[in-house]
């Protein structure tokens, strides 16, 4: 893999180095500078020409700071001549805003979708986009994984002969299905309203969770509104045993304290699509890497080999 250059912002340089590992190569030297004007500059300090270059980058918090230093990184590696640059972006912060659901209301999943292809980017790799419609707003093309292989492949070490899968809401239905089939189990869904304030309700739970172990799963989980709710539904109707799971574990705001004080979730699992502050002293958290399927998804797209594939495997 010679002509494969590989960079790491400053977002989650762990997750970078892993994937690097995973795939055998170094992970390139760069420098990000703040000037006393407080703009950034960035410098990728490795030869870039005619270079299949990868710039790993998620959008985690600080989001703004992460996407200003990605769209440098991608201008100097434009630059230096890459021959293609493919923005490795395991979480799209903005994938969130996908819709005009008020009047006068930016659609930021779009608009920075364009930005990074003006940047220069010709490629897209990314993991569990909040809804499969943000897909379309990029004009280039897109790689989009899923974690639903890495979070089974956890929870097949339990006994899942009395399983149900449950999502949140109906949003999340055909991936909770999907799981659920993955893990032979049964699956359920919460009905959920979500207000102006921020406030989530959920009406009920559609589907048989009386006497059994539940595994709930969702794409991200940042404030924990919506799972805590949930969690209500599920006592209520008789749950035997709650674990819960997602791709993205944002875990805003204390989110991850409250969800581990309740008594009767025994486990939160999430992936390392971003760095999970504290999980090493959370005694509740499992959080698996998604480094090998990046990095085997990164040496299918430089060898020009079928990325669907790994689905299928």
């Amino acid at each position: 893999m010679a002509d494969l250059a590989v960079f790491s912002g400053t977002a989650h340089p762990g997750l970078a180095a892993e994937i690097c590992a995973a795939l055998g190569v170094p992970l390139r030297p760069s420098r990000v500078q703040r000037f006393a004007n407080d703009c950034l500059q960035v410098q990728l300090q490795a030869n870039c020409r005619e270079r299949d270059v990868f710039l790993v980058q998620p959008l985690n918090p600080p989001v703004q700071e992460h996407l200003v230093e990605l769209l440098l990184m991608i201008n100097a590696a434009r630059g230096a001549s890459a021959s293609r640059i493919t923005v490795v972006m395991p979480h799209y912060a903005y994938a969130r805003s996908d819709k005009k659901d008020a009047p006068r209301i930016s659609i930021g999943g779009r608009l920075v979708a364009d930005l990074l292809t003006a940047a220069g980017a010709d490629r897209i790799l990314t993991v569990a986009l909040h809804s499969p419609q943000v897909h379309g707003f990029f004009s280039v093309p897109v790689d989009h994984l899923h974690a639903l292989g890495e979070l089974a492949g956890h929870f097949r070490r339990y006994d899942l002969s009395n399983a149900v899968v449950v999502s949140p809401d109906l949003g999340y239905a055909k991936e909770a299905s999907a799981f659920a089939r993955l893990l032979g189990a049964g699956v359920a869904m919460g009905a959920k309203q979500r207000y102006e304030n921020d406030r989530v309700e959920i009406s009920t739970v559609i589907g048989e969770v009386r006497g059994k172990d539940v595994i709930v799963i969702d794409d991200e989980i940042a404030k924990g509104s919506t799972v805590l709710e949930l969690l209500g539904h599920l006592r209520r109707q008789g749950a035997r045993s709650i674990r819960v799971a997602c791709t993205h574990g944002l875990f805003c705001g204390g989110a991850l304290e409250r969800l581990g004080a309740q008594d009767d979730v025994l486990e939160i699992v999430c992936t390392n699509t971003i760095p999970v502050d504290g999980a090493e002293r959370h005694p509740k958290l499992v959080v698996l890497s998604i480094a090998p399927a990046l990095a085997e998804a990164m040496r299918r797209i430089h060898a020009g080999e079928s990325v669907s594939e790994l689905f299928h495997a």
